[in-house]
């Protein structure tokens, strides 16, 4: 009976190690690739913008100068974007140094335009100056 017992306590601690090296439970989350955790003022550029960047509850917003005509050009040329073009254009898989990727974990980064829910994607989205634009990663 003591042998089962030690054995079973044996077992036990060895889960938790391996569970521990694995990281769970460490709490990063996506926030761990997280480029900036703080609002940011990037660019230079004759047009303002807002860009937040959602995840886990938590939200980090750029203040952005652009020239840029499109949306992904002001994003791409401050390094807050990158993904995998498509025949639809750019598949946005990392935002601010966080991957969502849907078929890997189901998660993916949802556009919106002034509070709403984008009709375009960030190749065909334009920038006006004073806008607001965000991207939220969201379940499947």
């Amino acid at each position: 009976m003591r042998t089962k017992r030690i054995a079973a306590l044996t077992l036990a601690l060895l889960l938790s190690l391996a569970l521990a090296a694995c990281g769970a439970g460490s709490g990063g989350g996506i926030w761990e690739g997280a480029k900036y955790t703080e609002d940011t003022e990037l660019g230079e550029g004759a047009g303002t913008i807002s860009f937040e960047c959602t995840a886990e509850g938590r939200t980090v917003t750029f203040t952005i100068h652009t020239d840029a005509e499109f949306l992904r050009g002001a994003l791409e040329e401050n390094g807050l974007i990158a993904g995998d073009e498509s025949e639809f254009g750019l598949y946005v898989k990392t935002v601010n140094g966080m991957t969502a990727d849907y078929d890997a974990d189901g998660l993916y980064w949802s556009l919106y335009v002034g509070g709403k829910y984008a009709t375009s994607g960030v190749d065909t989205t334009p920038v006006t100056d004073g806008g607001s634009y965000a991207f939220v990663c969201e379940e499947a």
